[in-house]
């Protein structure tokens, strides 16, 4: 496994894999080199890992898409012809490849950031994480973060979380499914699980995933809905006007100029 990566941090631990998000300069967000090199990595972990582990930062586990990015692109005259399939790939892979997945959640998680978290078989979060969608306050919507998040807690709960655009904490994420267990130590708990985990066999593990996997095809069946929803508004000019104008003013599409 190259460690010449640029946006992330790995580090193999027999069987268990610990990837780090690591793009502090620009709060975790997800771009495309992002996407390839976990893509990369998971490639190598499908044969060597039975578990992997994916985190962020102390402060922000990932807050969605690469807002700095899409605004240098429309100040340049591009309008990106979006392609979401990578990352929703990217996202089926830790909901059904051959290890288990783990997200250890501290600090912010949004947008974006709620799909990595929403595809991980399991989900540990210190007391302090937060989860939001912000798509909407924008003219976005978390299209290809759905089918994962109503698979973790629910239409109705995914639908007001889209909805209402606000954080909410890990406690409340954890009553709505979406946070598997919580504390104030988050690393000790993630411990404490990988203990238990470590006594599993890579053989079962991956034919007990394939065997889950099966039993629901939601995930496959959704994603033409969500690649076209995905693209519909990231190709709207006026979306991606409103991004930019926010990242140079720091202003949200509802305050005058």
């Amino acid at each position: 496994m190259s460690s010449d990566f640029e946006t992330i941090q790995v580090r193999p631990d027999e069987e268990i894999c610990f990837i780090q998000i690591h793009r502090p300069q620009s709060n975790n967000a997800i771009n495309d080199r992002l996407v390839e090199e976990l893509t990369q990595v998971l490639d190598s972990c499908e044969r060597d890992a039975k578990v992997v582990v994916l985190e962020g930062l102390p402060d922000v586990f990932c807050t969605g898409a690469d807002f700095n990015e899409i605004q240098a692109r429309f100040d340049g005259g591009e309008l990106q012809e979006q392609n979401p399939e990578p990352l929703y790939d990217l996202w089926y892979r830790l909901a059904s490849g051959p290890f288990i997945s783990v997200a250890h959640v501290r600090g912010r998680a949004n947008a974006g950031g709620v799909g990595f978290v929403a595809a991980c078989d399991i989900v540990l979060a210190e007391e302090k994480a937060a989860f939001s969608l912000s798509e909407l306050l924008f003219g976005l919507m978390p299209a290809c973060v759905m089918p994962f998040l109503i698979r973790r807690m629910g239409f109705a709960k995914a639908n007001y979380l889209t909805l209402m655009t606000q954080p909410i904490s890990a406690r409340q994420a954890m009553e709505w499914g979406l946070v598997d267990a919580c504390e104030e130590n988050s690393g000790n708990l993630l411990r404490k699980h990988l203990l238990r985990l470590r006594r599993l066999g890579r053989d079962g593990i991956a034919r007990y995933e394939q065997y889950a996997s099966g039993l629901d095809d939601a995930l496959r069946t959704a994603k033409p809905k969500a690649l076209a929803a995905n693209v519909e508004v990231f190709s709207d000019s006026e979306n991606v006007r409103k991004i930019a104008r926010y990242v140079k003013t720091g202003k949200f599409p509802w305050e005058a100029d």
